[in-house]
């Protein structure tokens, strides 16, 4: 007896989205669901999944990484990024990396406090390299406002959006008590 095509994909997406699911076989279910919707073309039809935003290393955490293993690639990438190149070394290009550049002393701490929420905190920021001041008021300089956007970038990378998905999770990147990107 044969099933219709919405049958399949409905069952093939129960399977993808149960949490006793493992690993491979969520793998091959998808892979399973992707071939299914290739062939009928649903892809094709310009509907609001088309309109999906996804960061750049979503791909490296999954479709169904939890916020306590983004925070980890996120530790990670940070610490990759500040040891990339050292400072000083031959490069072919002369490298720009607020990450890298930044002072030693200065270190980043990434938490999920609650569920759909992800922090970076800036710490240990020298006042005379991270603060302007300007009229007797203290404000962020131009370097610390780029690490703070790079920091930015690299959590962005594991987030989506769209027309019919909510963001996967609200990140932000502060220092102390101030919010340098929401």
């Amino acid at each position: 007896m044969g099933h219709g095509l919405g049958v399949r994909v409905a069952r093939l997406r129960a399977l993808i989205d149960h949490p006793n699911t493992g690993v491979s076989e969520r793998a091959a279910a998808q892979r399973m669901l992707d071939r299914i919707l290739a062939k009928s073309g649903a892809g094709m039809r310009g509907g609001a999944a088309d309109q999906r935003i996804y960061g750049a290393r979503f791909d490296r955490a999954g479709r169904h990484a939890d916020l306590e293993r983004i925070v980890e690639m996120i530790r990670a990438d940070i610490v990759f990024a500040r040891t990339f190149s050292a400072p000083g070394a031959p490069t072919e290009l002369a490298l720009i990396s607020p990450l890298r550049d930044c002072p030693e002393e200065i270190s980043f701490s990434v938490e999920a406090p609650f569920d759909g929420r992800i922090v970076i905190t800036i710490e240990g920021v020298p006042q005379a390299w991270g603060w302007t001041r300007d009229s007797g008021v203290d404000s962020v300089s131009p370097r610390l406002q780029a690490l703070a956007d790079e920091l930015a970038e690299i959590l962005n990378g594991y987030n989506y959006d769209g027309a019919d998905v909510g963001k996967r999770f609200f990140g932000s990147v502060r220092v102390g008590d101030v919010t340098l990107v929401w």
